[in-house]
């Protein structure tokens, strides 16, 4: 009363990690996206609309309007 092997399952194949994308190389350099002045090097903040955030030690920091109204012209430009 063994049960029947149907075969082997099918590879799925899992996303990459987003990890990467924090990341820039230029030439020989490596260039971080913005990092938690709280938690260090590797916790990097998250971009949201209107501010930058950790997700582990949740500090925030607000743009000021005055640099959102800035980035609005230059990108109707």
């Amino acid at each position: 009363m063994a049960k029947e092997s149907k075969g082997k399952k099918p590879h799925k194949n899992k996303p990459t990690s987003k990890k990467y994308k924090f990341y820039k190389i230029e030439g020989d350099k490596v260039i971080r996206e913005r990092s938690c002045p709280r938690c260090g090097l590797g916790v990097f903040l998250m971009k949201a609309e209107n501010r930058l955030y950790c997700g582990r030690c949740h500090y925030t920091e607000f743009f000021s309007k005055k640099t959102e109204e800035k980035k609005d012209t230059e990108e109707k430009a």
